[in-house]
């Protein structure tokens, strides 16, 4: 199993100075290897199909509305499934996780993994590229020490 990771918003909490009010963590689950490729295969071949960049990044905000209905076509046609946590940030009361960025990434990380309802299974975990190398080793660690092994998640994020 192969777990994708990705965060919308940004985890401050200065709305009043432009923090988002919310902030999202969201999981794509492939339950093997070859459905991950078949679906990178699949959206090589639509960014060729639509003239676009082997780089181009499809985000919903970013693109008009005939290349966003073109990628949610092109996905409705793959295996993988979706998680995802919303976290509204005026409800969370913790000192460190509202005076800590890094604290606050990682507890919503560790919030959607825990509650999976015994969906992830053996998971390989990968990160969208946040953080420097120290970020990626200590979020390695927390992750190794706060979700449990019965939960079958291999934090096996990239150095």
């Amino acid at each position: 199993m192969l777990v994708f990771l990705d965060d919308s918003g940004d985890p401050g909490f200065k709305v009043e100075k432009g923090s988002t009010p919310c902030f999202v963590i969201a999981l794509v689950i492939f339950d093997d290897d070859l459905e991950a490729e078949k679906c990178a295969v699949a959206i090589k071949e639509l960014r060729r199909t639509l003239g676009l960049s082997d780089n181009y990044e499809f985000r919903f905000n970013g693109s008009n509305r005939n290349i966003r209905l073109a990628f949610l076509r092109c996905a409705a046609r793959l295996e993988f499934r979706v998680r995802a946590i919303v976290m509204d940030k005026a409800r969370i009361y913790g000192s460190e996780l509202r005076s800590s960025k890094d604290s606050f990434y990682r507890y919503a990380i560790k919030m959607v993994l825990q509650h999976n309802f015994g969906k992830i299974r053996n998971a390989r975990l990968r990160l969208d590229g946040h953080g420097d190398r120290e970020f990626r080793r200590e979020l390695r660690s927390y992750l190794s020490r706060e979700v449990r092994p019965g939960q079958g998640i291999r934090p096996s994020l990239p150095s």
